[in-house]
């Protein structure tokens, strides 16, 4: 994952160079280090231009990123913490280091320039190349279904919309992921022996990834061949036949007929403004129906209506697509239909994995000890080979600032619902949303972070699993199948490390980021700690009293797990941008160490329905850490009383807070706060200085007790404020008007 490690050292070379309060460094130093990173710049510019060539040298650019980054981390470190004999020990090392990464740094450089000199040549022959074939290049070979089990719903709606009064050109999108049946419902349709005599003319054509006008305009019309000798007969005589391009030819064959043509398997807009353009409308009825991953080519050719979303199976369709793809027209012996339920139920709805699995039980013995031992290994018989090239596609086909968010997905435990609150903030804290080229300076990065995740689900990698009311995201997860390749992938390319998983581990040297359960932990102790930037913690496992070696890590979220105290290393770290635990207790002046910090939750044990609720405490050092945007603890905010230069302007996001804290003064010094949640249990209450907050977007109310906000002058809400929620407070009938 190279992207993602030139983006983690462009923020921290960026941020050391530039931010003078934090990284107090002579201006040598920032040259030195400015001539580390200088040389990935042109690295980063040629991943983001040829992304179809970065495969060849990704894996090296991703150590060699990885090591500039660790060596520059290791130098301010030793500096911040003043011990000079190992800042001299660092220093003796430094100008070898430098010398290592440029040598490398110019040897990947000169190969990219090749690769850039020679790209032009090489489209150009691959054009041709794939001309003279006469065919669309194909991607993964589709595995046929051959029984429309689940899918006859679906087939009435297609038929319908074909057969619609519409005289017009009507597009029919097919959208889904991939393995989910597209291509099959279409060919069903596109066979039916009615929709034959209703077409004069029917036309198929798979687009794929690997897309080019010319070829797929050439495909089309070698599958009109029949047609466009008839018109060649018609028109030998003219000499201007032999100069005709082949998008002419296909509109003239097209020209008068009720046609109906299928683009299979499109990936982008442009694969269909290039045949869109060639096809006439003569307002007789003719269809295009397409199949794509991508929801944005769906709506984009189907401006007028919706597209048709495919749906998984449900159980007793998955379960009767197994027994028949292993048995055909026989019935399932009774001693195997529990186990050949559980299998066709670890298939998650998803038809092509069923397939895959049928396959291989169609193979074996029809004993419950062999069908036994497939359900113990589904998951590695579904992902492999045809299977996982197909589900492959869809991350191969992402652009390269998308794939380290995907990828992260792998770190969230099989069937997790990921708050779209915790994602985001995860996602800034890694830096994956710095020096985008496609980043909009006024917008918040958590804001650019939920775009990025929108961009996932309609590429259907990512499933929703709730929305706001606003519509947008609040829950995702991952098909397990897919998340097992995402993990799988994010193994392959050293970009984490889930032990949870049952997958195998490749190499524990130079991990980035670590998702730890129970039976993860004995594994923990054998990574390099030196690497490792991010730790995951969930179901009852804590590392918060071993983070003895962790020293530049950047991420720690253990807010499921309960801690009794925090440790003196936490404080030692010094790169630590998000920290989630959960504790209740007295958080100590220490906290100020944590420069960089700009999530701050602590989860507390609050019970709302019984009333019980246990105080979280923060020291007045918490107005001195300017970097804050998120902090979410149950409490108030200590007095700044004392506190020179207090003011926490970055600050986004605050709950739960005491209402007592709504003075004029403290939200003066919060002026960017887009998100408060405030407890309003004291039945005398004032929020008429909420209107100082000219940035709050969401405000939540809450009250362990029902009250009644009696006067209107008990409140006034800013006018940026987009969504309100009241949890047990009600507000006044203010009168009709």
């Amino acid at each position: 994952m190279a992207y993602a490690a030139l983006l983690s050292l462009s923020r921290t070379t960026g941020e050391i160079i530039l931010d003078q309060d934090r990284y107090s460094i002579s201006r040598n130093k920032k040259q030195q280090i400015r001539s580390i990173y200088e040389p990935f710049i042109f690295l980063q510019e040629f991943l983001e231009d040829f992304p179809e060539k970065a495969n060849i040298l990704d894996g090296r650019i991703r150590d060699l990123a990885y090591e500039a980054e660790h060596i520059i981390e290791s130098f301010i470190l030793m500096e911040a913490r003043s011990h000079w004999w190992n800042v001299l020990g660092v220093k003796s090392k430094l100008k070898w280091q430098i010398r290592k990464i440029r040598k490398e740094t110019n040897s990947i450089t000169r190969e990219v320039m090749i690769i850039k000199n020679n790209s032009a040549v090489a489209v150009q022959l691959g054009a041709s190349s794939s001309a003279a074939a006469g065919s669309p290049s194909r991607s993964a070979p589709i595995i046929k279904i051959s029984y429309m089990v689940g899918l006859h719903e679906d087939l009435l709606t297609i038929k319908s919309r074909l057969c619609g009064e519409s005289p017009n050109l009507e597009v029919i999108p097919i959208v889904g992921m991939g393995g989910i049946g597209k291509t099959t419902l279409a060919k069903c349709v596109y066979d039916d022996p009615l929709k034959v005599q209703r077409f004069d003319i029917r036309v198929w054509v798979t687009v794929s990834q690997d897309y080019n006008a010319d070829v797929v305009v050439s495909a089309l019309l070698a599958s009109m061949e029949e047609f466009d000798k008839e018109r060649s007969e018609e028109s030998k005589d003219r000499s201007k036949e032999e100069k005709e391009l082949p998008g002419a030819k296909v509109h003239k064959i097209l020209k008068g007929r009720r046609y109906l043509l299928v683009m299979d398997d499109i990936w982008s807009t442009d694969a269909w403004d290039d045949v869109r353009i060639i096809l006439p409308d003569d307002g007789n009825g003719s269809r295009v129906m397409l199949t794509t991953r991508e929801t944005d080519v769906a709506a984009y050719a189907c401006r007028l209506s919706c597209p048709h979303k495919m749906r998984f199976m449900d159980e007793a369709q998955s379960w009767n697509l197994l027994q028949q793809k292993v048995f055909a027209h026989q019935d399932c012996p009774p001693e195997l239909e529990n186990i050949g339920k559980e299998i066709a139920r670890s298939c998650k709805g998803l038809p092509l994995a069923i397939v895959v699995v049928a396959g291989l039980l169609s193979a074996v013995s029809t004993n419950v000890a062999s069908w036994s031992e497939i359900a113990r290994n589904v998951n590695s018989v579904t992902i492999g080979g045809q299977f996982e090239n197909i589900l492959s596609l869809s991350y191969t086909h992402l652009p390269h600032y998308l794939r380290p968010c995907f990828l992260y997905m792998g770190m969230f435990p099989e069937d997790c619902e990921v708050r779209v609150s915790k994602l985001t903030k995860l996602w800034v804290a890694e830096g994956f949303l710095r020096r985008l080229k496609t980043l909009n300076r006024s917008e918040a990065l958590e804001e650019v972070a939920e775009e990025f995740l929108e961009d996932l689900v309609k590429r259907n990698l990512v499933l929703v699993t709730k929305r706001k009311c606003d519509g947008r995201i609040k829950s995702c997860s991952l098909h397990d199948l897919m998340r097992d390749l995402c993990i799988r992938k994010a193994n392959e390319e050293k970009f984490l490390v889930n032990f949870s998983s049952g997958l195998p581990v490749k190499g524990r040297k130079n991990q980035r980021r670590v998702s730890v359960a129970p039976s993860g932990l004995p594994y923990l102790s054998e990574l390099y700690g030196l690497t490792i930037h991010t730790i995951l913690c969930f179901h009852g496992i804590s590392v918060a009293n071993k983070l003895e070696g962790f020293r530049l890590l950047r991420v720690l979220d253990a807010g499921n797990v309960y801690v009794h105290s925090l440790p003196d290393q936490l404080f030692d770290l010094f790169y630590l941008a998000y920290l989630a635990v959960y504790y209740p207790g007295r958080i100590p002046t220490a906290i100020s160490k944590l420069r960089n910090l700009e999530t701050l939750s602590l989860r507390a044990k609050n019970d709302w329905r019984s009333f019980r609720f246990y105080l979280t405490c923060l020291p007045q050092e918490i107005w001195r850490m300017p970097r804050l945007r998120h902090l979410v603890f149950y409490g108030m905010l200590p007095n700044p009383e004392g506190i020179t230069a207090a003011s926490l302007e970055n600050l986004q996001t605050l709950s739960i807070v005491s209402h007592t804290m709504c003075s004029e003064r403290i939200l003066r010094m919060i002026p960017n706060l887009k998100k408060l949640e405030i407890d309003c249990s004291d039945a005398k209450i004032f929020l008429n200085n909420l209107v100082h907050l000219r940035q709050l977007e969401d405000l939540k109310l809450r009250s362990s007790l029902r009250i009644v906000l009696h006067q209107k002058d008990d409140f006034t809400f800013p006018k940026s404020l987009r969504k309100l929620t009241l949890s047990r407070v009600a507000l006044p009938i203010l009168g009709r008007r």
